[in-house]
This record gives C-alpha cells, structure tokens and sequence, in this order.
C-alpha cells in the first residue's frame, strides 16, 4: 500500500495531544482588533480542542500525526 500524504496546511494549523485529541487555535485574532473588548482578545489567546464529530475526518489528512 502506498504511503499516505499528509496536508500540510492542516499539519501547520493542529497539533496532537498526548491523548490523541487534535488542538486548534481559535479564529479572529488577526486583524481588526480596536472593536473587540479586552477580554474577547484574551480568550482567542488560548489554545482549543477540536470538536469531536470533524476529527474523524481531520485524523485522515493528518495521517502520521
């Protein structure tokens, strides 16, 4: 069986935890930033799990993660 490709840009956005579960960081932190509150921007800071029913498929382009 051929080897599998990874994607790279999936590979570059999620890492894997010691338990499998795939992390993500959360969207909106790039620009226009004066509208949103201090504390908006400080809980797109951390780090997130992702949700469960798109990691079956995320697993499969991310083979040897």
């Amino acid at each position: 069986m051929p080897k599998l490709k990874t994607s790279k840009a999936a590979a570059k956005r999620f890492k894997v935890t010691g338990t499998g579960k795939l992390k993500r960081m959360k969207a909106g932190k790039q620009h226009i930033l004066t509208k949103k509150s201090q504390k908006t921007k400080r809980n797109l800071r951390k780090a997130t799990m992702m949700d469960p029913s798109n990691e079956k498929n995320m697993k499969k382009i991310l083979p040897y993660l």
